[in-house]
């Protein structure tokens, strides 16, 4: 909708007449009635009435008048963002969040470190656990964010950006509140024979492959589901709306306030660490460092 003949529309009902409207924007007024005459016969629409007191504002009007005053402010405020981020860029480390992998994690090792780093400041990133478009989020490490702290065993993540290892989650099992194994405090695996496992994919995660070889192997009775390589808010749901158990790890236990996760008669677990680009600048390396001792 943006046309720059808005500026003279807008400042004629602001000033309340032609005239005035001339006078900010240092034309005549004859400029302004032709500007805005312009601006209607491009919309087809009727946008003021002209009276004796001056100018008023049509129904048309009223919802352009409004809506060029929100892309005025928009404007200004993205160049003020603009010069901001100019400024603090070089200064600033960009820490991605999203709903399965959230920055307080990151928050908490920053803390221990953060003195080395006294000119610097963190900004969040938010970004979609989207299982179609996760990988392009990971390979926007050293450009969109700088780092993300988070569960990877995946080759596929490995492959697009480099992991400081942390510790380890457990893999635990989730069910909906009204699944009959909803209020066991832990699982045998013999409590999953009949029921369906989802889990990921094959071929991806090496320890969800030792665990779906294991269960092929010993526990037949146990089938088992494939979900999309990623986990995503949809793969709870299907949880939730199918009734079967979904293999996940205790950190995402919160997650959906639906599910109920359950520890596991097991010794598996996946590793969470610090990802961040393959080729990291200098402060990047620095801060990675950091963590290390």
């Amino acid at each position: 909708m943006f046309n720059h003949n808005l500026t003279a529309f807008v400042s004629a009902i602001d000033s309340g007449s032609f005239t005035k409207a001339a006078d900010k924007l240092f034309v005549t007024p004859t400029a302004v009635m032709k500007q805005i005459n312009s601006l209607e016969s491009h919309l087809g629409l009727k946008l003021i009435e002209r009276t004796s007191q001056g100018v008023r504002l049509t129904p048309a009007g009223e919802v352009i008048y409004r809506d060029a005053k929100f892309l005025f402010d928009f404007s200004k405020r993205s160049i003020e963002n603009a010069k901001q981020a100019a400024n603090v860029h070089d200064k600033t480390f960009r820490v991605g969040t999203s709903l399965l992998y959230p920055a307080k994690a990151f928050m908490d090792l920053w803390y221990k470190v953060s003195s080395q780093f006294p000119d610097y400041k963190l900004h969040l990133v938010p970004f979609e656990d989207n299982h179609e478009g996760i990988l392009s989020e990971i390979e926007q490490l050293g450009k969109k964010f700088d780092f993300l702290l988070g569960v990877c065993d995946s080759k596929q993540w490995l492959n697009r950006c480099n992991m400081l290892p942390l510790g380890r989650y457990r893999k635990m099992c989730a069910v909906s509140r009204e699944h009959p194994l909803a209020s066991k405090k832990y699982m045998e695996l013999s409590d999953l024979y009949g029921e369906t496992l989802m889990m990921v994919k094959e071929g991806d995660s090496e320890m969800n492959d030792i665990i779906r070889s294991d269960l092929r192997k010993n526990h037949p009775d146990i089938r088992i589901e494939d979900t999309t390589q990623f986990y995503d808010m949809a793969v709870f749901n299907r949880c939730i709306e199918t009734g079967n158990v979904l293999l996940l790890l205790e950190c995402w236990q919160d997650v959906h306030p639906a599910l109920v996760s359950i520890p596991v008669k097991w010794e598996y677990s996946s590793p969470y660490g610090l990802l961040y680009a393959m080729n990291p600048p200098d402060d990047v390396m620095k801060l990675v460092n950091a963590v290390k001792v």
